[in-house]
């Protein structure tokens, strides 16, 4: 089956969606987790338990890196491949052309099930595309994190300690440790995307009501999923905060026994330390990483960008 078409108007065109969700999604997942890295670190250092200076402070803020470019395009790929698919197939399959009020022509979902459905597929989309990610981010997570940490001085540092523990305590161990924090991960994952996603979609089908076209360019992509990163990260930092801490612990511990520890020690203000960092971050990544995505898409798709 040809997969890659001609280049048509100077456009790559790639026939198999799911190629183009591979690409694109891989493509987006690198380009935001390298160039908001620096971000990223400094989040971690803040919601750590030893505390920002203890953890590094502003040097090394790179530390670690190898494992972000390792786990980004594969976590990505997995996450945009997932969600697009279920999108196609629980979707309408033809939708409706509709115009709005000066007449310009658009693409209605209407006549297949109404906005509310709509929603609830891509929440159910969003929410098996982050488990489906979580399979590759979170061993990616717990050793950049302990890198970011200074616990480790490389990202290789981290997983060369994590590996050797097969010695003493058995593969078993090595694997509940790389999946460190996987639970709160999904606790903290699925509320995000269940709330950005739609909300992105829902601005995206807004903007392209107003503009007559059937899809949004990268550049309005990425406005849009900078909005909607906002909201979603503000939402949702007590539980990135919780998932941070459980991966730094020295010890694996049961979520509820580290929720009583923070609340004892530190109140429930510890639970959005770090919530400007973590706000920018993802505002800035939510515009790098579906704008980078609805680029790619738009491209290898055919989509003449505006």
């Amino acid at each position: 089956m040809q997969h890659v078409l001609e280049p048509q108007g100077g456009r790559a065109w790639i026939e198999s969606p799911y190629l183009r969700s591979l690409i694109a999604g891989g493509l987006a997942g690198t380009t935001v987790d390298l160039s908001l890295y620096p971000l990223d670190t400094l989040k971690t250092r803040l919601q750590s338990s030893s505390g920002f200076t203890a953890s590094g402070g502003f040097t090394g803020i790179y530390r670690g890196v190898g494992s972000a470019i390792v786990g980004s395009a594969p976590g990505a790929a997995l996450f945009f491949i997932t969600y697009d698919s279920i999108k196609r197939h629980l979707s309408p399959s033809t939708p409706t052309i509709a115009h709005n009020a000066e007449g310009k022509p658009y693409l209605s979902d209407e006549g297949g099930g109404g906005r509310g459905r709509e929603a609830g597929v891509h929440m159910l989309a969003a929410s098996l595309g982050e488990v489906a990610a979580c399979a590759v981010r979170v061993p990616t997570e717990v050793v950049k994190q302990r890198a970011q940490a200074s616990q480790h001085p490389s990202s290789l540092s981290a997983l060369t300690y994590i590996l050797a523990q097969r010695h003493t305590h058995g593969l078993r161990h090595v694997w509940l440790e790389l999946y460190r924090g996987w639970s709160i991960t999904l606790l903290r994952e699925v509320p995000f995307t269940v709330i950005q996603f739609p909300l992105w979609e829902a601005l995206k089908r807004w903007r392209t009501h107003n503009s007559g076209r059937s899809e949004v360019s990268g550049v309005e992509g990425g406005v849009l999923g900078s909005v909607a990163g906002a909201v979603a990260a503000g939402i949702t930092t007590p539980l990135d905060v919780l998932k941070t801490r459980m991966m730094l612990a020295k010890e694996k511990q049961p979520m509820l026994s580290m929720l009583r520890e923070i609340l004892q020690q530190s109140g429930p203000r510890a639970f959005f330390a770090g919530i400007g960092p973590r706000v920018g971050w993802i505002s800035g990544g939510g515009a790098i990483f579906l704008g980078t995505y609805q680029w790619a898409s738009n491209v290898l798709g055919g989509v003449e960008e505006l």
